[in-house]
């Protein structure tokens, strides 16, 4: 029979379990809370939408803070603050700098937002490998259900309009905001062929090659040329880290799932191979798509120049964009279907996240932003005692963090914050800097 001295002692290790298993839990709130269709249309730059997750991240960013105060402790390490607080030194000069402080102050809260207070919040709340794991298959979760109503919109003619056809997969994102699904389902494709290249369980790993099969027709129907090339790239890279044996059978056991999963749904048609050959024509025949994004790139190219230092301001880019691009440029993207009637959306931004801050913040700002996302990579690829394996506990941790980093990255060549999914990157770069700047020492 128990005595009375040990019941509060059982009591007290079932509190412990229920705290411990509920500390990722506002972070999995702002993942599955991107379920819920956006109201609004999808801004580039320092744009915001306003979506319930973009509110469960700033009680994400609330419930740290208390939880910090609460502690006592000095929450981050020198390293890990001076990292993640970089780019507040570009971000603020530039606002201050802007020849509107008033209009770039909203510009500020969303760079803030996104960059530093939520991957921050991430950080902190993970503490382990398994709250790292847990928010990982969150992000698969949310791709195959995205993914599923992408690939459902293609079956039935209910996505974004697409060469006059509604068979674009968006998701539940939207006509205006049609990179949010590839974005998502990309991050699950990363996260899974991270998995299945680690340490883990073979059952983990069984699991994830599954999950990849299944993730690659809605990455394929999104008609993303950047998703994909970012997708193709983080991947490979992945590969690589793992070695050459075992990159080869999870490479070919991939490759065999996804014929056998996609060979029916008619992803080999002209369309798909139309898009995929329109990478390679930047110069021959581009179509208008193309030409406004080099139009624009031009743009912020020539803003740069005219403010070296601290670029023309926050949310300056819509202001100066007429007056420094040429008359190749559209006055917009044509949006429709998916539940949304035809809109002309205005072009906001240069959709290249280097060549927005670039030419908002100067080259004080980008110095300061791609210095803090580069400090992350290394961090992510120092990782001692490598990634294949016998190479311990954490390889898969290494490998979801690298290709998180390398995919986002690699993707900002092609894309900039903006739309819903932008939280999900703020989720995406703090779960990377809690490997980079605290797990692998724990690992």
């Amino acid at each position: 029979m128990a005595t009375a001295a040990t019941l509060p002692v059982v009591g007290a290790g079932a509190r412990d379990r229920l705290r411990r298993a509920g500390t990722p839990a506002p972070v999995l709130a702002v993942v599955a809370l991107l379920l819920v269709p956006g109201g609004g249309g999808a801004q580039g730059g320092t744009g915001g939408t306003g979506t319930v997750a973009d509110a469960a991240s700033g009680l994400l960013v609330l419930i740290c803070l208390v939880r910090v105060v609460r502690g006592g402790a000095r929450p981050l390490t020198r390293t890990a603050a001076v990292v993640l607080g970089l780019p507040v030194l570009g971000i603020c000069l530039a606002a201050i700098t802007s020849n509107d402080p008033a209009s770039s102050l909203p510009g500020v809260a969303r760079y803030v937002q996104v960059f530093v207070l939520v991957p921050a919040a991430v950080l902190l709340t993970v503490r382990d490998r398994r709250d790292f794991a847990v928010v990982a298959w969150a992000l698969v979760g949310l791709a195959l259900l995205q993914g599923a109503v992408g690939v459902a919109q293609y079956l039935t003619g209910t996505g974004a309009s697409y060469q006059g056809e509604d068979i674009r997969a968006v998701g539940t994102f939207g006509a205006t905001d049609v990179m949010g699904m590839a974005t998502v389902v990309s991050y699950g494709l990363v996260v899974v062929t991270g998995i299945a290249l680690g340490s883990g369980p073979g059952r983990a790993r069984t699991a994830a090659l599954v999950c990849a099969g299944l993730l690659f027709p809605p990455l394929v129907l999104s008609f993303s040329r950047g998703a994909w090339i970012a997708t193709a790239v983080a991947c490979a890279l992945q590969l690589l880290l793992a070695g050459a044996r075992r990159a080869v059978r999870v490479g070919l056991a991939a490759g065999a799932l996804g014929v056998v999963l996609v060979g029916g749904l008619g992803i080999g048609s002209d369309l798909v191979e139309e898009r995929v050959a329109s990478i390679t024509r930047v110069t021959a025949a581009p179509d208008q798509s193309v030409t406004d994004r080099y139009t624009m790139w031009a743009a912020a190219g020539e803003m740069w120049r005219a403010e070296p230092l601290t670029g023309v301001g926050l949310k300056g880019f819509p202001q100066y964009r007429d007056a420094h691009a040429s008359v190749a440029l559209s006055s917009g993207s044509d949006t429709a279907g998916a539940g949304a009637a035809f809109q002309r959306q205005p072009l906001l931004s240069p959709h290249n996240m280097y060549l927005l801050v670039l030419s908002e913040q100067g080259l004080v700002g980008l110095l300061a932003l791609a210095g803090s996302w580069a400090a992350l990579l290394v961090g992510a690829l120092r990782r001692r005692g490598g990634f294949g394996p016998g190479s311990g506990a954490g390889a898969d941790c290494a490998l979801v963090a690298t290709g998180l980093l390398v995919w986002q990255f690699t993707d900002f060549f092609y894309a900039d914050i903006g739309g819903p999914s932008t939280v999900l990157m703020s989720v995406v770069l703090g779960l990377a800097a809690w490997w980079s700047l605290v797990g692998a020492r724990r690992a």
